[in-house]
C-alpha cells in the first residue's frame, strides 16, 4: 500500500507533463542535455552551470525518453511528503498521502515544477530532506537517513542557489535544537554537496571553485540595480576594465547584460562576437564587485532586500509553460540524441507550439488563495507547537519559513526575481502547514 501510495502521488505530482504530451522544458534544459551528449556536439561542461543535474537526466533517460527523469522526479517528491506525513503525525497513511499530493497537484504550484526538466526540483526536496534529517532522524531508519542525505548533496549541488539555503537550514537546526548531533546530520550533506562542486569544477574548468564564473551573475544583479554602474563610471576608463567601453549603456536588464547577442557581455566594443563573453568576464567582474560592495554597501543591501521581497510575492507557473527558446535551444538536442519517435512527441506537444499557457490557465486560478490560506495555517502551526513544545513540528514548519525566505534570498537578491524561482517552493508552505495541523497517530 505505501508504494503504490508513493507512486500514485508521484504521477499526480506531474501531471502537467500528461496534459501538455511531453515533460515540461525550459530553455536551460537544453545546456543540461548537453552535458551528456554524445560526440561531436557533446558532452560539454556549461561554464554557467554545475555539472550535476545533466548527469542525473541522463541517470533516467539514457537517450531514450525524457519521460523517466519526469517521474522521477514526482516519485522523488511524492516520497519526501510521505515521510513528512509520517514525522508530523507519527504514521504515513496512503488515503491522506494521496490527498496532500493531490492538494499539492492541484491547488499550488508544485506539480508546474515537479513536471519541468530542470534542478528547480530540487529546492523543495534539499528543504524537506534537511528538516528532516534535522527534526525527525527518530522515525527514519537508517536507509532513509542516508537516503535523503544522498537527495540533499545531490540537490545542493545541481544549483547553487541551493547553497545559501542550505546553510539557512543548517543555521535553523542549530538555533533550536541546540545540539550538535542534528545540526551536524543537516550540515554533512551540504559538505558533501562543496565537495561535489569542488570536484566537479575542478574536472570541467580547471578552477578548484563552488561556481568558477558566479561573479558575472553577481556584476549582472549589482549593475541592473545600479551600483556596480556607478562604480564603473567612477572608475572608468583609469581602471582599464573592459566594461569602461560601455558606460553609456549601464544599467541595463541583467537578463540582456547576460543573455542578449549584443549586450557588453557577447559582443565588443568593434561588434565582434565574444565566445563564452560570460566566462571571459568573470575576472573582472569579481574585481567590480568587490569595489561595489565597499563602495556602496547600504544601496546594494537595499536593492538586495528590495529583489528578495519582490521575489516572495512571485510564485506563479508562467514561465514554465511558454516556448521561449526551446526551439533553438532544446529542440536540436533532442533530435542529435534522442530516437525518431522522441522528437516526434516534442513536436507534438503543447508548449513548443505556444498551446500550453492556453490549456493550463484553468488551473492556475487556486494558487493564490491557496498561498495566502498556507501562510495563516503556517502560523497558527507555528503556535501550536511553540504551545506543545514539540520541536519537530516546530523545526519542519518554522523550516519552511525560514526556506522559502532563504529562496528569495538567494534568487532574488543573487540573481534577479523570476515567476518560477518562488513557485518552486512556496507550495510547501500550505502542504506542511496542514499535516502540522492534523491530529497524531498513535
Amino acid at each position: 500500500m505505501r508504494l503504490l501510495a508513493i507512486l500514485a502521488g508521484g504521477v499526480l505530482l506531474v501531471w502537467p507533463a500528461f496534459l501538455n504530451g511531453y515533460p515540461l522544458l525550459f530553455s536551460d534544459t537544453g545546456a543540461f542535455l548537453h552535458q551528456t551528449a554524445p560526440p561531436p556536439s557533446g558532452p560539454l561542461a556549461i561554464w554557467d552551470k554545475p555539472h550535476v543535474y545533466g548527469p542525473l537526466l541522463h541517470l533516467f533517460h539514457w537517450r531514450l525518453t525524457l519521460w523517466g527523469p519526469v517521474l522521477a522526479q514526482g516519485m522523488m517528491l511524492s516520497w519526501l511528503l510521505w515521510l513528512a506525513q509520517r514525522s508530523l503525525r507519527g504514521q504515513a497513511g496512503a488515503l491522506v498521502h494521496l490527498a496532500i499530493c493531490a492538494g499539492a497537484a492541484f491547488l499550488t504550484t508544485a506539480p508546474f515544477t515537479a513536471a519541468l526538466l530542470m534542478p528547480d526540483v530540487f529546492a523543495p526536496a534539499v528543504l524537506l530532506a534537511l528538516l528532516l534529517l534535522g527534526f525527525a532522524r527518530q522515525v527514519l531508519s537508517r536507509a532513509e537517513a542516508w537516503a535523503l542525505g544522498l537527495v540533499a548533496a545531490l540537490g545542493i549541488a545541481a544549483h547553487l542557489s541551493h547553497v545559501p539555503l542550505a546553510a539557512a537550514v543548517v543555521a535553523l537546526t542549530l538555533l533550536l535544537t541546540r545540539r550538535a548531533g542534528p545540526t551536524l546530520r543537516v550540515a554533512l550533506p551540504v559538505l558533501g554537496a562543496v565537495a561535489i562542486l569542488l570536484g566537479t569544477n575542478l574536472w570541467a574548468h580547471g578552477r578548484l571553485a563552488l561556481s568558477p564564473h558566479g561573479a558575472t551573475f553577481m556584476l549582472a544583479r549589482l549593475q541592473a540595480d545600479g551600483p556596480a554602474a556607478a562604480v564603473i563610471r567612477l572608475r572608468c576608463p583609469y581602471a582599464g576594465w573592459y566594461l569602461c567601453a560601455f558606460t553609456d549603456r549601464l544599467p541595463m536588464d541583467s537578463d540582456e547584460f547576460l543573455w542578449a547577442p549584443d549586450s557588453p557581455v557577447n559582443r565588443a566594443p568593434d561588434g565582434t562576437p565574444r565566445f563564452l563573453g560570460g566566462a571571459l568576464l568573470s575576472t573582472e567582474a569579481r574585481e567590480i564587485v568587490r569595489e561595489t560592495i565597499l563602495t556602496y554597501p547600504v544601496e546594494v543591501a537595499t536593492a538586495m532586500v528590495g529583489n528578495a521581497l519582490r521575489q516572495l510575492v512571485l510564485a506563479t507557473a508562467g514561465d514554465t509553460l511558454v516556448p521561449d527558446h526551446l526551439a533553438v535551444a532544446v529542440r536540436p538536442r533532442i533530435a542529435e540524441a534522442f530516437p525518431a519517435r522522441e522528437l516526434g512527441a516534442y513536436d507534438a506537444a503543447l508548449q513548443p507550439r505556444g498551446l500550453l499557457p492556453a490549456a493550463a490557465a484553468p488551473f492556475l486560478w487556486p494558487h493564490a488563495p491557496v498561498l495566502l490560506l498556507g501562510a495563516v495555517l503556517a502560523l497558527v502551526a507555528w503556535w501550536r507547537a511553540a504551545r506543545a513544545h514539540d520541536l519537530r513540528r516546530l523545526g519542519l514548519v518554522v523550516g519552511v519559513l525560514v526556506g522559502v525566505s532563504a529562496n528569495a534570498v538567494a534568487t532574488g537578491a543573487l540573481s534577479k526575481p523570476h515567476l518560477r524561482y518562488e513557485a518552486r517552493i512556496l507550495w510547501l508552505m500550505p502542504m506542511i502547514a496542514a499535516l502540522a495541523l492534523l491530529p497524531r497517530r498513535p
